[in-house]
């Protein structure tokens, strides 16, 4: 049995969703189910149930989850007691943050040259429960303004933009009003894969006594922008970090006007607040000319 089965088995079952799983581990989709098939060969047991449009774990799957997160752990740990990592932070995050992950591990590298960092890619409510759990240090969170036993602490706004397909009515508009929007498809995450997204968009809307007609939750972002790209009729909202990052020219990036925003935070357990935790958010605030 390979660490890697495990790694992606965990993977899925916290993503509940094999597209999701693999453009978190950078692989082909068709590579992560092939694993989860091995695996399950190799315990003798079904591990996920699987249908078109639902992924859920089987009672052995749970029991074996438990076991794959404490095996993963123990590896970890060998690791570091063969002198592998030397001082190691280990940071969740997810899509769309790579440009304010890349300036601030370098800020801190500048500060602390020998430190090692692990990132980990995780969904809002798994990564806040790893955090709990100490198999995090620190995770970077947008949306989120307060949770039980942890610290929040504001770091960075995020503008939201509206994401049309290029034949969008409004494509070519410097920047787009709700109202405008409003006789659409609007396409947002599940509540449950991104809480904070999800719930800035529809106070948004809510506050304007907006409501429009509410398509399927969104999946991968690579999904999500073909999808939209080919719709002229739908829309989503996504924030500005996450828009630098798309190469698309099948959609279009409209600032929201009114400007809507979204607050990022770094999320350290209670008992970590301190002057190191402040020094992190230092190196993960918008630049000054930002």
């Amino acid at each position: 049995m390979e660490l890697r089965a495990l790694r992606y088995f965990v993977t899925v079952a916290d993503e509940l969703h094999f597209g999701r799983a693999a453009e978190r581990l950078h692989i082909a989709q068709p590579a992560v189910s092939q694993q989860i098939a091995r695996l399950e060969r190799e315990l003798g047991v079904r591990l996920l149930d699987r249908s078109p449009r639902l992924v859920r774990l089987t009672a052995a799957g749970q029991r074996v989850l438990d076991a794959a997160r404490r095996t993963l752990a123990a590896a970890a740990e060998v690791q570091v007691a063969a002198g592998q990592v030397t001082t190691t932070v280990r940071i969740g995050t997810a899509a769309g943050l790579t440009a304010r992950l890349e300036r601030g591990i370098d800020a801190l590298r500048e500060r602390a040259p020998e430190f090692d960092v692990v990132l980990v890619d995780l969904p809002i409510e798994a990564r806040l429960n790893a955090l709990r759990q100490g198999d995090l240090d620190l995770a970077l969170t947008r949306g989120v303004r307060s949770v039980p036993g942890l610290t929040v602490l504001p770091t960075w706004t995020e503008r939201l933009f509206a994401v049309v397909s290029q034949r969008h009515p409004a494509a070519d508009r410097p920047a787009v009003g709700l109202a405008e929007l409003a006789g659409d498809t609007l396409r947002v995450p599940a509540r449950e894969h991104d809480v904070s997204l999800h719930d800035a968009v529809v106070l948004a809307l809510h506050e304007t006594g907006l409501c429009p007609k509410a398509g399927r939750p969104t999946g991968t972002l690579q999904d999500t922008i073909v999808e939209v790209g080919s719709d002229p009729r739908s829309w989503t909202v996504l924030p500005a970090d996450q828009v630098a990052e798309i190469r698309s020219t099948r959609v279009r990036f409209l600032p929201l006007d009114p400007a809507i925003t979204i607050v990022g935070s770094v999320v350290v357990a209670a008992d970590k607040a301190s002057s190191a935790a402040e020094c992190v958010v230092a190196t993960f605030r918008d630049d000054a000319t930002s």
